[in-house]
């Protein structure tokens, strides 16, 4: 399991632990060791991109730490075949999962994903949310379809924002939407703070159809990227 990290993350620890405690092999991977060509993703097949401020967050939430993959000949092939193998798994946490929806291009399936944007309100959000685990394909979440769950959230770029209102109806029709903010009667939140970041549909997090799956999903830490991460279950 490649626990990788950037500059400016910092779960990388909890998310090892986490891993661990699961009987997975936990392997420190630094963006550097593959930027180098020291490590590549051949024998893993899991990755988790952890939780931080990656670049600062300066070209938005994530993004750098995508670009620094997509505009890097190594990284990016690195990736992209890890990505497209049939027997892998990832899951992205907070900058992580903000990090993966913007390598979208070169993940199989994930077209129709949002990008996350700062919060409609306008603020650094640190609360305590509640979500439904819908149905979906997703292997983290198997058999929990209807669970509620308390997510603590923290993110300041957690609104997720689709390319067109079509991209979002077929996230919708195809099932892969994994969970949903819901407030304490259990009806969909469609107010603040009950759906603290203002996504659209009310989303917490994503799923993806084509395997290898990739999803974005909530993450099981404080600081989730609009409660959601991106999970690539088999």
């Amino acid at each position: 399991m490649a626990i990788l990290r950037e500059q400016g993350v910092n779960g990388q620890v909890e998310m090892a632990a986490a891993f661990h405690r699961a009987g997975f092999e936990a392997v420190d991977v630094h963006m550097s060791d593959i930027l180098s060509g020291r490590l590549d993703l051949e024998s893993f097949r899991g990755l988790a991109a952890c939780g931080g401020f990656s670049y600062g967050d300066v070209l938005g939430a994530g993004e750098g730490w995508a670009k620094s993959i997509l505009f890097h000949a190594r990284a990016r092939a690195v990736f992209e075949r890890f990505f497209s193998r049939p027997d892998t798994f990832t899951l992205g946490v907070c900058n992580g999962c903000q990090a993966l929806s913007n390598l979208k291009e070169i993940i199989p399936g994930a077209q129709d994903w949002p990008r996350f944007v700062r919060n409609r309100s306008e603020q650094f959000e640190a609360r305590l949310a509640l979500l439904r685990i819908e149905e979906g394909p997703s292997v983290l979440l198997r058999g929990m379809a209807g669970s509620q769950l308390p997510i603590a959230v923290a993110h300041g770029e957690g609104r997720a924002e689709f390319e067109s209102d079509t991209q979002q109806a077929n996230l919708e029709k195809t099932g892969l939407v994994a969970a949903r903010f819901v407030n304490h009667y259990g009806a969909v939140a469609s107010r603040y703070p009950d759906n603290p970041n203002g996504s659209p549909g009310w989303h917490d997090r994503h799923n993806q159809r084509r395997r290898p799956r990739h999803y974005p999903d909530a993450a099981p830490r404080a600081r989730v990227s609009g409660g959601s991460a991106f999970l690539a279950p088999q």
